[in-house]
């Protein structure tokens, strides 16, 4: 009857240690990233005896010694991806994990809340762990964004001008290209508020302005020249040049305009301003309505936003409307999750397994997402569910106990009877 009683104490130690595995289950229900742990018991060792001899002997199992609580085994299903405000934070549709590093070793973890720390390191908030990228060799690079906070400026070097050049000349009529326009007042148009960079990263606000030569060609080639020049804001000529028509096609070779420009410090850059893809209209019907389509050049720029892009890239966005590209995030996947360790903050180690591939999002291992988090798999359903059947072994396991104590004492009141 004493086995009894040590045996209905293993179940009242295994009970509390399933009720502590499902108490902490239900306890992380809004933990980002957790994943439930289900409770394991396994039975203690039976004896074993002999009857018989020979051939004829059968071993019988006697009774057992009781419960153990075996293990508690992780859950992996997928938690629901949900939307965030941090645009590091960091969810995976799949089966895989973020690499992380801690004082040189490799943790994983499923999602992640990351900031930019002071060093300029990618940390996780909550176990500081530092967040990685696929290098080319297929092993985990660092990300250093500290030299990265900044972009550096690049002078304007072309603009480019598309639209429709009108004139009231027409150079198809006989002669009429070589005839300059009515009067001594040009045909002008301006394009203002073409914004561009010098040399220096100063955005510089200028307007092109495009004249009609008032002296012709020769008679009879029906060519037209435009005299371009590049006004600054006080309305001084920055610099200036030629574009060409023939039979009112732009002349190849003459539709760019190079003008070399001086910043404040001295600093000089060329800008090309160019034609090619204008058209050229004659009559009083149709207006100029050149404009411009593109230019390249743009201030300095700080960083305003790290992101992880559409392919697991991770991408830094400047003010400037500039970005860089890091590297991929480094993700992980593994055969047998059973085996990882959890750490707590969400981390996982996986030191006693052999390492694992390292690859990118959409490789293999799930898709990585930005402004999501993961959150836990828990199900309250099944939870109370088990706590009920917990509940119910600890209860009879406590039977037991008091069963066994009360024989007991039915022997001590029979011998004290007998004397």
């Amino acid at each position: 009857m004493l086995d009894s009683i040590y045996i209905g104490m293993s179940g009242l130690t295994a009970h509390s240690k399933g009720l502590q595995t499902i108490s902490n289950n239900v306890a992380n229900l809004n933990t980002p990233g957790y994943k439930t742990t289900t409770p394991r018991f396994s039975d203690l060792y039976y004896g074993q005896r002999f009857f018989g001899q020979g051939p004829d002997s059968a071993r019988v199992a006697s009774g057992g010694s009781g419960v153990e609580y075996g293990y508690g085994a992780l859950n992996f299903k997928q938690g629901e991806i949900r939307r965030s405000d941090g645009q590091l934070d960091l969810g995976i549709d799949g089966s895989g994990f973020l690499a992380l590093l801690q004082d040189g070793k490799v943790r994983y973890a499923r999602t992640g809340q990351f900031v930019v720390d002071d060093d300029g390191i990618v940390r996780e908030k909550g176990s500081k762990m530092e967040l990685t990228t696929l290098g080319a060799d297929g092993k985990l690079d660092n990300i250093l964004i500290d030299k990265l906070r900044t972009s550096p400026a690049k002078p304007t070097s072309s603009v480019k001008i598309e639209g429709r050049l009108q004139s009231n000349v027409n150079p198809n009529n006989p002669g009429g290209g070589n005839n300059p326009p009515t009067g001594t007042t040009p045909e002008t148009f301006s394009i203002a508020n073409v914004e561009m960079y010098d040399a220096s990263g100063t955005k510089i606000t200028t307007t092109v302005k495009i004249t009609r030569d008032l002296i012709s060609p020769p008679l009879g080639n029906n060519s037209a020249r435009w005299q371009v020049a590049l006004i600054d804001k006080d309305n001084k000529t920055i610099g200036q040049g030629e574009i060409r028509f023939i039979n009112a096609t732009i002349e190849p070779g003459a539709d760019k305009v190079a003008i070399r420009v001086t910043s404040g410090n001295g600093m000089t850059s060329e800008v090309t301003l160019d034609f090619a893809n204008i058209g050229y209209v004659f009559g009083p019907t149709v207006n100029s309505d050149l404009k411009v389509a593109k230019t390249d050049g743009y201030g300095p720029g700080t960083m305003s936003s790290l992101r992880v892009d559409d392919v697991g890239a991770l991408v830094i966005d400047y003010s400037n409307g500039q970005k860089e590209t890091l590297g991929k995030v480094a993700m992980a996947d593994f055969a047998d999750p059973q085996r990882l360790i959890q750490l707590g903050d969400g981390v996982f180690d996986a030191s006693q397994l052999p390492d694992p591939a390292y690859v990118a999002s959409k490789q293999g291992a799930g898709t990585l997402s930005s402004g999501v988090i993961e959150a836990s798999n828990v199900d309250l359903s099944t939870e109370f569910g088990r706590l009920i059947l917990i509940q119910r072994g600890f209860q009879a396991s406590s039977q037991v106990i008091s069963t066994a104590n009360e024989m007991i004492m039915q022997l001590f009141q029979m011998k004290g009877g007998q004397g």
